[in-house]
């Protein structure tokens, strides 16, 4: 019943921390990017800063508020994102809500196509794995895992590109679909071929071995040899019981995993041009384009911090000791 009585106290802690850590994010993005090298102005006027007089670009700063001190800049923004309103983008002189919607769906095609992708394939990856642990199968699929997990994504997909691409000329290099093809689903897939091979390729085998281990663990349970002296077949075991016991832990590190993949499909996306948000984090952080910068760091941000809070929950299922142990640590600091 205590615990129970804790449960707000939990929530409210988890909340705080949550609050916190995009107000810390926030404010780190802001200064830095405000203190690194460059001139935004560039980015809203283009080749016409150069010809500016003291005068003109003294107006042109004032335009866009870049004319106050740090803290003061930050403040407002605060209050304007607060209700809603995060700027325009300085390059694309529209509204950054307006800029990030129209690049969304096509990083959510990749990246989610790419996320069922690995998660379904990493699965059947390290039940085979575990299936035929430490034989001839097992090490060759940890070799050739091993190997192509430690291929940096931009030199694979350089290198597909030249062979796909330049060399048998039958794969698009760039781009999400041909011009005047945005409809055209079959064309949208062709562009997805290569970007969607690499995101796989690189992140496959991580939690494929970390399934393996999973299951390899629970073959090795007490259970399990119970199971076996009681004439259980080895199939009956391993999809009944050990792979039933292990899905917990599999949708947590699901969890997890989405800033990781989300990562590797921003350097996807940047080497094939790909106009997703990826694309787009790279160019606001190059042109300076600070209103479009914050809310993507921010997106980012939020959503890692949510996943790191959906997998700690999950644990928390798995093993309730740990959640008795913030409920009761919130308990003391409350009392004391």
């Amino acid at each position: 019943m205590k615990h129970k009585k804790n449960i707000p106290l939990y929530l409210g802690k988890k909340i705080l921390i949550f609050l916190a850590s995009v107000f810390v994010l926030s404010l780190a993005v802001f200064y830095i990017s405000r203190l690194a090298p460059g001139d935004p102005l560039v980015s809203y006027y283009g080749d016409r800063v150069e010809k500016m007089s003291p005068e003109e670009r003294d107006w042109a700063e004032a335009k866009l508020g870049l004319n106050d001190p740090i803290s003061v800049q930050y403040v407002r923004w605060l209050d304007n994102a607060a209700h809603g309103d995060f700027g325009i983008s300085y390059k694309y002189k529209m509204n950054v809500v307006d800029v990030i919607t129209s690049r969304l769906e096509n990083t959510l095609i990749l990246g989610g196509i790419g996320f069922i992708l690995i998660f379904t394939f990493s699965m059947l990856l390290g039940i085979l794995c575990a299936w035929y642990e430490d034989r001839l199968l097992d090490r060759i699929i940890c070799k050739v895992g091993t190997i192509s997990s430690c291929i940096p994504e931009f030199w694979l997909s350089l290198v597909l590109i030249l062979i796909f691409s330049i060399a048998l000329r039958l794969l698009p290099s760039s781009g999400a679909y041909s011009i005047g093809k945005q409809n055209d689903i079959g064309d949208r897939i062709v562009h997805l071929i290569l970007p969607m091979c690499i995101i796989v390729i690189n992140h496959l085998w991580y939690y494929a071995y970390m399934i393996r281990n999973k299951i390899a663990e629970e073959v090795r349970a007490d259970y399990v040899l119970l199971a076996k002296s009681k004439g259980l077949k080895k199939r009956s075991v391993m999809f009944r019981h050990c792979l039933r016991n292990i899905i917990p832990s599999y949708l947590s590190i699901m969890a997890i995993s989405v800033p990781h993949i989300l990562g590797g499909t921003y350097i996807v996306e940047t080497v094939f041009s790909y106009p997703g948000i990826g694309t787009l984090s790279y160019e606001s952080a190059r042109y300076k384009d600070y209103n479009l910068l914050m809310l993507l760091c921010l997106m980012s941000g939020i959503l890692v911090i949510l996943c790191n809070i959906i997998a700690q929950i999950i644990n928390e299922q798995i093993d309730p000791r740990i959640k008795n142990a913030e409920t009761t640590e919130v308990s003391e600091v409350m009392e004391a």
